[in-house]
């Protein structure tokens, strides 16, 4: 039985793919390593290592970050995904996109999710290099165990009941009780994050997965993206993320800018859309999105209670050294205390046909793109 290391030395970058920095990582949570002799095949030309950045949508469209999940084009996608055997684990049908499967252990018949990563990509440890880091935390999601085959590795994590993205289009927007458990759940994710040198630059409400199916209970998920520090310096280069989220000093900034203030403003954007429904950024053209975020002018409904517009005003200031950070956002009275809706703020939380959020098109997933 072997443990996974982490690599180090070398940045994760190639020619139109994003970097990031593994260096000096040390390893805080063992992984169990299984080889295998044999496995079915998965189609490979489906399991894509790919990075994600921050550019235009593809296409205009208003809102692209809360569109619904579109089918891959690639036609070896998840219709076509026959069930596979990974040692004691059944994969059955693909989740999100066509690296991320069902799964099944043979004996327990627990349910997981297994994320698919190609081993002549030759950086899966570098991807997953986050997950050992960070020291175990309730509202963050861990590495259940990591089987590698011949040409495929299998990193598998506890099942999920659905993602916050998909929770708030359903309920259209939530009633401020609701939106101060769950955001207090992701803040203190966060924080624990910063605390341990990890950046997670592309920050939005589909990285956070419900681990119950009364959807009370929150974990991050997908830190292969984020970024990890060598020191207390969190300045970063690299332009990261989804459009809808990105903050302002990224798009202006020529030079570097603070990983951890850009990570408070996307978790105000999230604030924002669970409170509100909707962005608080958004056209039809992408030219006139990053406009409006560069300028960073906003509107708070009435409906709001003053604590929860003073919370979204302290996250989304302009000047990044004028925001909370993360450790310090728990501890703002609308957390600490949430007060009650105010009078004009009457909607349900769920299947109210008044208050729409915005459906478009492609999912914010789509939206990065290099």
């Amino acid at each position: 039985m072997k443990s996974i290391g982490v690599k180090s030395g070398s940045p994760l970058s190639s020619t139109n793919e994003m970097s990031v920095n593994l260096q000096n990582a040390r390893r805080t949570l063992p992984l169990r390593l299984k080889r295998l002799e044999f496995e079915d095949p998965l189609d490979t030309d489906t399991l894509k290592c790919k990075r994600p950045r921050l550019s235009l949508p593809p296409s205009p469209g208003l809102a692209p970050c809360l569109r619904p999940l579109t089918q891959s084009p690639n036609p070896g996608s998840a219709e076509q995904h026959c069930v596979s055997r990974i040692g004691p684990y059944i994969l059955l049908e693909a989740t999100e996109g066509t690296q991320t499967y069902r799964a099944v252990h043979s004996v327990t018949e627990a349910e997981f999710t297994c994320k698919v990563f190609l081993t002549m990509c030759g950086f899966y440890q570098e991807l997953i290099a986050t997950y050992t880091r960070l020291p175990p935390h309730e509202n963050i999601s861990r590495i259940a165990e990591v089987v590698t085959g011949e040409r495929n590795v299998y990193v598998f994590f506890e099942r999920c009941h659905g993602d916050m993205h998909s929770y708030v289009r359903a309920c259209k927007r939530l009633q401020e009780e609701e939106a101060a458990r769950l955001f207090g759940q992701m803040t203190a994710a966060v924080a624990h994050c910063h605390e341990h040198g990890v950046v997670l630059r592309d920050l939005k409400l589909r990285k956070f997965v419900f681990t119950d199916r009364q959807r009370t209970k929150l974990v991050l998920q997908n830190l292969e993206d984020s970024c990890l520090l060598k020191g207390e310096d969190d300045s970063l280069t690299d332009k990261h993320g989804c459009p809808a989220y990105v903050g302002p000093e990224i798009l202006n900034s020529r030079h570097s800018y603070s990983g951890k203030a850009a990570d408070v403003w996307s978790l105000g954007v999230v604030l924002y859309t669970m409170l509100v429904g909707r962005y608080p950024f958004q056209d039809v053209e992408p030219a006139a999105l990053f406009g409006k975020i560069r300028r960073g002018v906003f509107t708070v409904p009435d409906s709001l209670s003053p604590r929860a517009k003073c919370l979204v005003r302290c996250l989304l200031r302009k000047a990044p050294a004028d925001r909370l950070e993360a450790g310090e956002v728990p501890l703002h009275p609308w957390l600490a205390r949430p007060a009650s809706p105010s009078p004009g703020n009457h909607l349900s939380p769920r299947n109210h046909s008044d208050q729409v959020v915005p459906d478009f098109g492609k999912s914010e997933d789509d939206a990065d793109r290099a």
